[in-house]
């Protein structure tokens, strides 16, 4: 070889060492500036060269450029191909590889095992079975089904379309499996809900003694933490200290685990392990924080917060979306206030998923002016903003704005998914709008984009059912193509009481226990359909049959926010500082009622066999009465117009529904209650939900 040729040799691989190494390192500039130099030196149409530019420019995010490079070629090969293929997915454009693909089968140039498994990832990510079905069928004819990298990734692509029993079955007959097999199969099994299956196999790649990573104990931990797994997570946290696995120093693991510990209420582990990492990453941060906020200790939720704030980690839009969601749920107004200023200032304040969860938090809490505000100044809406705003207003008894809202949202040219119909289905419900329900329904049954759920169909008997039109309700329920579930029927059972069809209710009521014979809430909802037409004897022997069956209901709950400060109280409670003069106001507040409005307790809703007297002190200590006394005595008489907020986590019950009508009516106060179905505005002795909920 003489000496030219062999310097012209040389200064070609050193012009791939450079590409390669700029292409590792994400160096875009520099490897933009060897690009120019090589076409200088005469290796523009070199195919190697030219492979090694597609790599690059794909992996620092220049796809246009690497299709450019690609399109210039005298001569590709499957690397070319390949290279071009990986761009395009690093990218986001998966699509864009499958149709690579298709081009590359016309041209001759036959795959190899890495192409094979680039597209297969491609259709995993677009959820395309369909085609991911034909290239597994062309691996099989060509025997690179075989090789560990494309069985890996034939795993892979039936496990995120769903298809985890046909991922398995290829699990099974792979004639060698490697680390990546093992993980791919358990995170499967553990993103498609067989967490258990995921602990089987776990405990089978342990007494292989297959090599584990980081990868296998996050997807376990995953599975133990969706299990409530204590004792087999605890086991995984005890093997990585004794096999050496440093997770102070690993963010994937010690977030996994502390999401473990955070989900079964193991919250002092959970900080112990927090408090060992080294360097702490958002995602760890965000698994304490609602921990603590879920666990109801909102003081150390927000402590925390603080204190990721002051750091040095930017806070991202997830733990923002994250935290006012708490924030909406407890319905605590001023502390989403203030997380809203700070949204604005932040850089992912301005995520849309963020301002999405802002307007949710505001329609939670009852501030219906304040979201609509927000939503009209939204620079850029999706189909979530827009079903948050028709939830909204549908909870909020404001059913005609939920329909002129969903019919703008199509002349703004974003199609209404399934949620979105049953958020327009729930507002024409809420506010007795039949004949717009039935046509929204109609639409939705002739969409072929969008499937009709069993919540679809629930939504309209609920609407047929409060109409009084059960018969048409009970025959959509026995029409129905899908599997009616408990809850549908609950809605037709509930329907039945407030017409007093008791026939109708028995049988339904039938049913109900049929499916569902140890939910309490069932029982009580016969019992008090027997107790409302005078049927005592079958009201007793439903109230036995919970005593038997040792069945309790879940407690009612309410809350109210005083001076930035959540009060909670239960049914009964006597447990408040200022339990004395709650009774007290609560009592003088009756006796006014009664002289002004002729206002008597509904005593229907106690307990028939208990004394009138007793009776009527049931009701006044039921949860929301508490709250609303509570607001009463902290200055809630001083001003007249005040709204006062008070939420509930069950229904608000007949007597209360009535007294507070009362209660506003005399002094002149606007309540707002947010109970588990719906938002109740009381105001000058009416309430939005016009009597019924």
């Amino acid at each position: 070889m003489n000496r030219g040729l062999f310097s012209v040799l040389n200064e070609r691989q050193k012009f791939a060492n450079f590409l390669r190494f700029f292409s590792k390192s994400l160096l875009l500039d520099q490897g933009m500036q060897v690009h120019g130099a090589l076409v200088k030196m005469g290796f523009g149409f070199d195919l190697m060269l030219s492979n090694d530019l597609i790599v690059m420019y794909g992996k620092c995010g220049r796809p246009g450029v690497a299709c450019d490079v690609f399109d210039r070629m005298l001569e590709r090969n499957v690397v070319s191909w390949t290279a071009l293929m990986c761009g395009h997915i690093q990218n986001g454009n998966p699509l864009e590889s499958l149709l690579l693909f298709s081009k590359m089968a016309l041209s001759g140039v036959k795959p190899n095992d890495f192409t094979f498994s680039t597209n297969l990832k491609a259709c995993g990510l677009l959820n395309g079975l369909y085609i991911g079905r034909q290239v597994h069928d062309t691996c099989v004819k060509t025997g690179f089904d075989t090789v560990n990298v494309v069985g890996n990734s034939i795993i892979d692509m039936y496990s995120k379309c769903g298809r985890i029993n046909e991922a398995a079955s290829m699990f099974e007959v792979m004639p060698a499996r490697n680390l990546i097999s093992w993980n791919a199969m358990i995170a499967g099994y553990t993103v498609a809900g067989f967490c258990k299956k995921a602990l089987v196999l776990f405990r089978k790649m342990q007494e292989g003694e297959e090599f584990l990573d980081e990868f296998t104990f996050t997807s376990m931990l995953k599975a133990c933490s969706d299990l409530g797994a204590i004792k087999e997570g605890n086991q995984i946290h005890a093997f990585l200290i004794t096999g050496g696995f440093l997770y102070s120093v690993n963010t994937a693991i010690a977030g996994a685990l502390i999401d473990l510990y955070v989900k079964c209420g193991e919250l002092f582990m959970a900080r112990r392990v927090f408090s060992h990492i080294e360097e702490k990453h958002v995602i760890s941060w965000t698994a304490l924080i609602l921990g603590y906020a879920q666990e109801g200790n909102l003081e150390e939720s927000m402590d925390l917060f603080r204190q990721l704030r002051e750091s040095s980690i930017q806070v991202d839009g997830f733990i923002l979306s994250s935290m006012m969601g708490v924030f909406a749920d407890f319905a605590l107004v001023q502390q989403g206030k203030q997380m809203h200023a700070f949204a604005i200032k932040v850089p992912s304040g301005v995520d849309i998923s963020v301002r999405n969860s802002i307007l949710d938090m505001y329609l939670k809490c009852g501030m219906i002016n304040e979201a609509e505000r927000l939503f009209s100044e939204m620079p850029a809406r999706n189909v979530i903003s827009w079903t948050v705003m028709i939830t909204g207003y549908g909870k909020h008894g404001l059913g005609k704005e939920a329909i002129r809202l969903f019919d703008k949202m199509q002349l703004d040219s974003t199609e209404p998914d399934g949620v979105t119909y049953l958020a327009v289905l729930l507002g024409c419900s809420h506010s007795g709008l039949v004949e717009k329900g039935q046509e929204y329904f109609s639409r939705l049954c002739s969409d072929h984009r969008i499937k009709a759920r069993v919540e679809h169909y629930a939504c309209m008997v609920d609407l047929l059912g409060r109409a009084g039109r059960l018969k048409e309700a009970k025959k959509l329920v026995d029409s129905m193509p899908l599997k009616a579930n408990v809850g549908i029927w609950q809605t037709l059972l509930s329907a039945c009481r407030v017409h007093g069809d008791v026939e109708l209710g028995k049988e339904v009521g039938g049913i109900l226990l049929r499916l569902d014979s140890e939910n309490p809430v069932n029982y009580v909802m016969m019992s008090n359909i027997y107790a409302d037409a005078g049927y005592w004897k079958e009201c007793e022997r439903i109230r036995e049959l919970v005593r038997s069956k040792k069945l309790k209901k879940e407690a009612g709950c309410s809350w109210v926010e005083i001076a930035k400060e959540i009060h909670f109280f239960y049914g009964g409670d006597d447990m408040h500082p200022l339990t004395e003069k709650i009774h007290e106001i609560l009592k003088e507040m009756e006796r006014r009622m009664k002289e002004e409005l002729g206002y008597v307790y509904r005593v229907k809703y106690a307990l028939h066999d208990v004394e009138e007297e007793s009776k009527m002190e049931n009701l006044r200590v039921h949860s929301e009465k508490l709250a609303i006394g509570l607001a009463l005595v902290c200055g809630g008489l001083e001003e007249e117009r005040k709204v006062i907020r008070v939420f509930k986590n069950l229904r608000v019950c007949g007597d209360c529904h009535e007294f507070i009508k009362g209660l506003s009516k005399i002094l002149k106060i606007v309540f707002v209650v947010r109970d588990a179905n719906r938002f109740h505005r009381f105001e000058d002795g009416l309430c939005s939900c016009g009597d019924y909920w």
